[in-house]
């Protein structure tokens, strides 16, 4: 096909590993695939969140693998769970030295992009692109260090001041970088990075797969949720969003039996907040392992109303979790607990109730309000639906990275 791309994407996380960051990378990727372009994705071997290479796999130094038209590079990587800075930390580095390693393995390559964080990932997706004379594309999916800063995870300063010095320099290499926020985009430019170099492309939904569906009465049936009115998290258990605050939300609607909260996932404070639940005495939540797509497709059936909550923190005011495009895409109403951007979008949408972040009693009094109100919850899901397919298709945004791929392709053949 005329003009197209051979593309490669360094990520520490791929399919069939779940997450925002895994789906954002595959579901790209199949959009530039259907017009044909390639891809190649340098990864490691499936093992988030819990730290066990997944079926199929094995610790290698390398394995290669074609998934769904995308060939994947997967190196040898020092494993460990979701927790732990430090042992994560030596993760990802150990991802950025087998990669380049195994550079020579990779085919042709038009363009190269590294997606952070961690920032390792995103140097190897650098070198890379040096040693093959392409352009490199930036990917910013998240403020890393200041999020480390923001949450009291790293408090040395003079570790925080060589992170930061390591990502702007990865920042002023690119030849394009891509935010998946705006905000994220303004903070690059008060820290003088050129404007013109710099592209939001959020997150989204590939709207295909996530669909309304009936409420699935085998789950709720194997689940003791039948006849209940579901309340339903799914993601991370960590410090990013206040899971005990959602805790006490369910203490206070805990005299409503019919009211049943859902909480699916894996994080470093997944005990923390299990033992919380325990010490409040509730009857009216229940804990999930992390699963894959197509059941997390079911529980987002079941649920009546979903949940997207995050600290109360100001760096957060632009962040925007990706799984509330998968929410809206099937048609669910959300208590969105959160100020910002987000905000913002699910405004536009019209498809939630939007409370202060760590706001219990809001998060509460929203539930029950959804919980009495059917029309109005049926209507925020309908509108929330029809909002993504116009503005937050996968499709949609595979198209304006291409133009993004190509301007870097163009600048750096120009210098």
């Amino acid at each position: 096909m005329a003009n197209a791309l051979s593309i490669a994407i360094y990520s520490h996380y791929f399919s069939p590993e779940i997450g925002a960051p895994s789906a954002r990378v595959y579901e790209l990727s199949q959009q530039w695939l259907q017009t044909g372009n390639s891809v190649q994705v340098v990864t490691c071997m499936p093992n988030h969140p819990t730290g066990k290479i997944a079926p199929g796999y094995a610790p290698k130094w390398y394995q290669q693998e074609t998934l769904d038209g995308v060939k994947a590079h997967r190196n040898w990587t020092y494993i460990t769970p979701n927790k732990g800075f430090f042992k994560k930390t030596v993760g990802h580095i150990s991802l950025a030295l087998s990669s380049w390693i195994n550079l020579r393995r990779l085919s042709r390559l038009d363009v190269v992009i590294g997606t952070s964080p961690t920032p390792f990932a995103a140097f190897a997706g650098l070198i890379a692109a040096k040693q093959r004379n392409v352009p490199f594309v930036m990917e910013v999916r998240d403020l890393w260090p200041a999020i480390f800063a923001e949450l009291g995870v790293i408090k040395n300063k003079r570790i925080l001041r060589m992170l930061e010095l390591g990502e702007m320099w990865l920042y002023r290499q690119a030849t394009q970088i891509v935010t998946v926020t705006e905000a994220f985009r303004q903070d690059l430019i008060r820290r003088d990075i050129p404007a013109e170099k710099i592209t939001t492309i959020t997150n989204g939904a590939d709207i295909s797969f996530w669909q309304p569906l009936p409420k699935p009465a085998d789950l709720a049936k194997e689940l003791k949720l039948e006849g209940k009115f579901v309340v339903v998290y799914i993601g991370a258990h960590g410090v990013s969003h206040a899971l005990e605050r959602v805790i006490d939300a369910a203490s206070l609607v805990a005299d409503n039996e019919s009211i049943h909260f859902l909480f699916v996932g894996a994080g470093s404070r997944k005990t923390v907040i299990q033992k919380y639940a325990v010490e409040q005495g509730l009857s009216n939540v229940t804990f999930l392992a992390p699963t894959d797509k197509q059941c997390v497709k079911k529980l987002y059936a079941l649920a009546d109303v979903c949940l997207v909550p995050l600290r109360d923190i100001s760096l957060f005011d632009g962040f925007i979790p990706s799984k509330m495009f998968e929410i809206m895409a099937m048609a669910k109403p959300t208590v969105a607990s959160l100020r910002g951007e987000a905000a913002e979008i699910f405004e536009q949408a019209q498809s939630a109730e939007i409370v202060a972040p760590e706001d219990s009693v809001g998060i509460a009094d929203a539930i029950l309000k959804l919980q009495s109100a059917p029309g109005h919850t049926e209507q925020l899901a309908e509108n929330g639906r029809a909002f993504v397919a116009a503005n937050y298709s996968r499709k949609l945004l595979a198209e304006r990275y291409l133009t993004v791929l190509r301007n870097a392709i163009r600048d750096h053949n120009a210098v």
